[in-house]
């Protein structure tokens, strides 16, 4: 009777359905507190340059500011309604193209700043991968596509996150790009987290394959396991501020 009882206990816990990629990505945006920032403001210094970042009832409103060689002052503004540029308090037309790449980069650095919180977009399309050991812990790993409808400039692109099985922190991700000058796949490492006003920030190391040619994104953390990517930056956020 006690070997049958162990077995009915065996095969329910075999049973236990997995968590599905939805449930961990719900898990990980409350875990992070990233929610907060839907009605925010929030601000920070970038490789010298500063942002700011402001959402409030769906409008949002993502702001670069930095100063050329000839000590012009360049603004960039990203809104609902698109991009524009200020020189000096100047609005500078910009023909599409210009204007595209200005977008891209303006949203791409608030995007990684503030991740996992748009992973629920609507052009997002989520799917649950394996659990993986990395440096001793367990992860889920899901796998991230864009639908074109809504996805971007750069809806082709495809990223992986890892995500620990106990407190959903997001201690890993990877992606793959195709930029006019060039294709590769990135893997990101956060090593120094810290919460500001509820709101989980993270920096990263950032790490390329050592073949980048000849690379499968989908093997970049047994890459990372085994030492096979090379440090290529480091991904540091400074002067932090977030206001709710």
């Amino acid at each position: 009777m006690k070997k049958l009882c162990i077995l009915f206990l065996f095969i329910c816990a075999s049973c236990t359905p997995s968590p599905t990629a939805q449930e961990i990505v719900n898990a990980a945006i409350k875990a992070s507190g990233v929610k907060k920032l839907e009605n925010a403001t929030a601000s920070f210094v970038f490789r010298g340059i500063d942002y700011a970042y402001q959402f409030r009832n769906g409008n949002y409103r993502y702001i670069r500011t930095q100063v050329d060689s000839l000590g012009n002052e360049i603004r960039d503004v990203l809104m609902n309604t698109g991009l524009n540029r200020f020189v000096n308090g100047n609005l500078v037309q910009l023909n599409e193209e210009k204007r595209a790449a200005y977008r891209a980069s303006v949203n791409s650095v608030i995007y990684f700043a503030f991740l996992p919180l748009w992973l629920n977009d609507d052009a997002v399309n989520k799917t649950y991968i394996d659990q993986v050991i990395i440096k001793g812990k367990t992860y889920h790993k899901i796998k991230v596509t864009f639908d074109m409808n809504g996805g971007g400039e750069d809806y082709e692109d495809i990223f992986y996150y890892w995500f620990d099985t106990e407190d959903y922190s997001m201690d890993y991700l990877a992606y793959s790009y195709n930029e006019d000058d060039g294709k590769g796949v990135r893997f990101r490492e956060a090593f120094y987290t810290r919460e500001l006003n509820g709101v989980i920030v993270q920096d990263y190391k950032n790490y390329k394959p050592e073949e980048e040619s000849e690379f499968r994104l989908k093997a970049i953390d047994q890459a990372f396991i085994n030492n096979k990517l090379e440090l290529l930056s480091i991904i540091e956020l400074e002067n932090v501020k977030i206001n709710r």
